[in-house]
């Protein structure tokens, strides 16, 4: 399955261009991908959050780019345990979306990516609530908070992600009991 449930623009990407948000269970081109997300939430229907005092981020996903020979799926567990404290094996992690993002322009000299460029979404829930989480010392977050879906639509209302959220919070649960 593979679809696309939205299409936008952003203002970070200071160039023309078009971000699809596409729902999928399979990965995108792996030479493509940059980023990894994860959506966790637990038996309560919240989702684990983290909140950053800098470069206008304040609360949004864990997860952020890969690092070298880095597969999305390790990265997105890396970085949410990075950011949240919370330590979910790779294998609890399932794609369920992507953002596609295609430059309509030559891009900057100072862009750091291609014309073509991917951020994968991984969900996972827990069989049980979601356990108080915080990020460890050193990590660029400053707070991890189980939100509930209010909490996520007033919080978030910016986030091009918040669409993919929506669609998955319609779909059913595939609980993992390890999580926690």
């Amino acid at each position: 399955m593979t679809r696309i449930i939205a299409t936008s623009t952003v203002p970070w990407i200071p160039v023309p261009h078009r971000l699809d948000v596409i729902r999928a269970d399979t990965l995108p081109p792996l030479e493509q991908t940059t980023s990894a997300f994860a959506f966790v939430q637990d038996s309560m229907g919240r989702t684990l959050l983290t909140r950053m005092d800098h470069h206008g981020r304040d609360w949004d996903l864990p997860g952020g780019h890969l690092e070298p020979g880095e597969t999305p799926v390790e990265a997105a567990a890396r970085e949410l345990a990075e950011e949240t404290g919370l330590r979910l094996a790779p294998s609890d992690l399932d794609v369920f979306a992507w953002q596609r993002i295609e430059l309509a322009g030559p891009a900057p000299s100072d862009y750091r990516y291609g014309a073509l460029t991917y951020m994968v979404l991984f969900q996972a829930r827990l069989a049980g609530p979601g356990a108080p989480t915080a990020p460890p010392p050193e990590s660029e977050t400053t707070h991890a908070a189980w939100l509930t879906r209010e909490e996520i639509e007033r919080r978030c209302a910016r986030h091009i992600w918040l669409i993919a959220y929506r669609d998955l919070s319609m779909s059913g649960p595939r609980y993992h009991p390890s999580g926690i």
